[in-house]
Parts: C-alpha cells; structure tokens; sequence
C-alpha cells in the first residue's frame, strides 16, 4: 500500500474510532435524574424510553457503521475496483458512458448494502418505540422515487462532471463547479414545487384561529407570505417538525400535521416565528453559499488528484480513468469533508440560537417557543443531556437544554427594566 492508501485507510479508522468514542461518552452522560426544566412535563417511565431509544440507536449505529467499513475495506483489499472497471471497460461504451455505469454500480451496490439496515431502522427499531407509521408500500415507492430522481437529475450532473474532467483539460474544475452550484440553485427553486411533493402531500392551512395568528404575525415583522402548507408527516412517522425551503415564490413554510396536533397557536406561531427567523436573518442564503464555497474547494483539490497515478495505485487500479479517479478521491477527501462538516454544523447551532432569540423577540409569548420545544424533545424522545464532544462531532442543532436556557436567559433581558438616564 502507497501513502494515499495509508492515509485514507488511517483516516477511515480514525473516523470510526472518534465516533464509537462519542457515542461511548453520549452513553455515559445518561442519567436516571430528569432535567428541572422537565419536570412535569415528562414521567419516569418516558425518560427512561427516551434513554433507552438512545442506547438502541447507538449500538445499532455502531454495528452499521462497522460492517459498512469491514465491507468497504474487504472489496478495497480484495480487487473490487479493478474488477468492476475491467467489466465496465469490456462494454466499450466510451469515457463518460462507463463512468456512469461504473459509478452507478458502486451506488446501486451501496444502496443494497444498506436496504437491509433501513427496513431494521423503520420497521423494528422506530416500531418498537412507538413511532413508525410507515406502510411496506411506502417505504418501497419512496426507495424507487429517490432511485427514479437520482437517475433523472443525478445522472446528467455526474455526466457533465466526467465530461468536463475528461475533455476541457485545466479547467475543468471550474466548470464544474459552476454547474453544480447551478444545478443546487435550480433545485433550491424545484424542490419545494416539484419534488418534494412526490414524497408527501402538501396542503395550504385551512382558515381559522392558527392561520390569522400566524399570518398577522409575518406582516407584524414584514415577512412575504403567500400560504402555509400542512404536510402528512403522519404518514411515515408520528414524529413532529417544521421547516422552511426554498426562494421567491416557490418558497414554503411547512408544518407537519403532527406538530399541529400536539401543539396550541401560540407555540405554533413561535415555531414558524423560528423559521421566518432563519429567513430574516439570511441563514439559508448564508448556508447556500458557504454550500458552493465548499463545493469550488472539492473541485479545485480533485482537479490536482484526479489522474495522479498514486491514487490510482492506491487501489490497484493499473489503468487511471476520471470516473475512478471521482471515487477514489471521495475517499481521500473524506477527512477535510469531515473538518468543514464540524464547522458547518458550529454555524449551523449558531443560527439556531439567532433564530429562538428571533422568536422570543418578536412573538407576543416569548416563553411559546421553549415550551414548544419541550414538548417536541419529550414526544420525540430527544436525549436531554448529550455529551459536548458528541454534540461538536454530530449536532446541527443546539441541545434542547441550552436552547431553553438561552431563551430564558433572553426573556429576563426583555423583561429586564431600563435603567433611567
């Protein structure tokens, strides 16, 4: 093995090492004592599910996590790649053609790979916890929408990738990177319109008491809004959330019809308060950017890997191709991709805060948002206490005990009286 190779089987190693040693600390921060901010809201015998839901999810995480890297590093060591590209070679399809079918049978050998460890997921772990309302048919249709939508619009951004690395020489990278932060713009506009509602039913929000509360509330902080939309989340999972995508017009605000169920107007209206927080604040065009920033990086470091006959050796590969060099370099950049994920996930915990201090500034009940966000981690068993070194590696969102305090913390400041001059 060159060093490439040493470096990439040493930063796979390290990866699984650093996350079962979070996982071992998340374990350890268990409690059996309930936070004093739940008290009363969450009994005994649910806090105890919750922790254990927790344990269930790990130790089944780290079963996945192993067998996907014994897998990886048995068909890395046994000559799989070679022997996938002397197959796909023996087509005689061309450059680009090859590379599609040599890239889609690594995802297609991935994706059954990890079928079995999914339909554990969804029909035994979240069912024996409560949650799963996932029908067989549903769960098989959304597998070959996702197959349908990667074929469809995946498959021509990969192909423009091999074709630019293969024919329009330095510059390549740049093309690239154009493309696709083309390509995540268009689908930015798409997503919410066209492919979105492929996988769940949309709904405008009925009139009455929510909508006029939420909707005096957009024009109380200038917030252009056309319609909320309800979406059967209920359908997969008793689970609850909301969120916000898109631009311009094809721009939505969601609920989902759990969270409504579980949750009086008030706390609705501070919850898409946060979400009109992120729009207001410029999180998500933030997030886009810094999105097509990290994109152009790849792309320019692929540009100077991607024929390097080293990397090819790595793998015993004795014939370098662009659509192996993509896979290959995948692997090699993982570490850096692993480094800009913990500061994307920083900058995202940061607008999470930025986004409840918007919503207990500018809604009527400034102490709605903390108590929808108790009632959202104890319906959906949310571990209370997780580790800080868990949280640095893996949340994008705060803990909820640090969002309840930082709220709190805002609501004696607002109520805080101004000192006379």
């Amino acid at each position: 093995m060159n060093i490439i190779g040493t470096i990439i089987l040493l930063a796979l190693l390290l990866d699984l090492i650093l996350n079962a040693a979070a996982d071992y600390l998340n374990l350890k921060t268990l409690r059996p004592d309930l936070p004093q901010e739940f008290r009363g809201l969450y009994d005994e015998a649910r806090y105890r599910r919750s922790q254990d839901y927790l344990r269930v999810n790990t130790r089944f995480g780290w079963v996945v996590s192993s067998l996907n890297l014994l897998l990886l590093l048995v068909f890395w060591f046994g000559g799989g790649f070679p022997l996938l590209d002397k197959w796909v070679r023996s087509w005689h399809l061309g450059p680009v053609p090859s590379g599609l079918a040599f890239i889609g049978i690594l995802s297609l050998l991935a994706a059954i790979v990890s079928l079995p460890f999914s339909i554990y997921a969804t029909f035994v772990i979240e069912e024996r916890f409560g949650f799963n309302q996932t029908t067989w048919s549903t769960f098989v249709k959304d597998k070959l929408k996702g197959l349908a939508l990667a074929l469809l619009l995946g498959a021509p951004l990969m192909a423009g990738v091999l074709a630019f690395f293969e024919y329009a020489g330095s510059g390549a990278w740049l093309y690239c990177w154009m493309a696709v932060t083309l390509y995540m713009l268009v689908v930015q506009f798409v997503a919410p319109t066209w492919i979105m509602p492929l996988f769940n039913r949309f709904s405008p929000l009925g009139d009455g008491p929510l909508k006029q509360a939420i909707f005096s509330y957009a024009r109380s902080i200038d917030f252009p809004l056309d319609n909320i939309y309800v979406m059967d989340g209920s359908r997969r999972s008793s689970k609850s959330n909301a969120f916000f995508t898109g631009f311009g017009r094809h721009k939505r605000i969601v609920l989902f019809d759990t969270l409504i169920e579980r949750h009086g107007v008030e706390e609705l209206v501070a919850v898409l308060a946060h979400e009109m927080g992120h729009y207001k604040k410029k999180h998500i065009l933030k997030s886009l950017l810094l999105g097509v920033a990290q994109s152009g990086l790849m792309f320019f470091l692929l540009s100077f890997f991607i024929s390097e006959p080293v990397l090819f050796e790595a793998f015993y590969m004795q014939q370098p191709s662009v659509y192996a060099g993509l896979v290959f370099f995948a692997l090699l950049y993982a570490p850096l991709d692993f480094l800009t994920g913990i500061f994307m996930q920083l900058f995202s915990r940061k607008n999470e805060f930025e986004a409840d201090r918007f919503a207990a500034d500018t809604t009527s009940n400034p102490n709605a948002m903390a108590t929808a966000l108790r009632k959202l981690a104890v319906h959906n068993l949310t571990n209370l206490t997780p580790h800080p070194f868990y949280v640095f590696l893996n949340y994008s969102h705060p803990p909820v005990l640090e969002r309840l305090r930082a709220i709190a913390n805002r609501v004696v400041q607002r109520a805080a009286p101004v000192p006379e001059s």
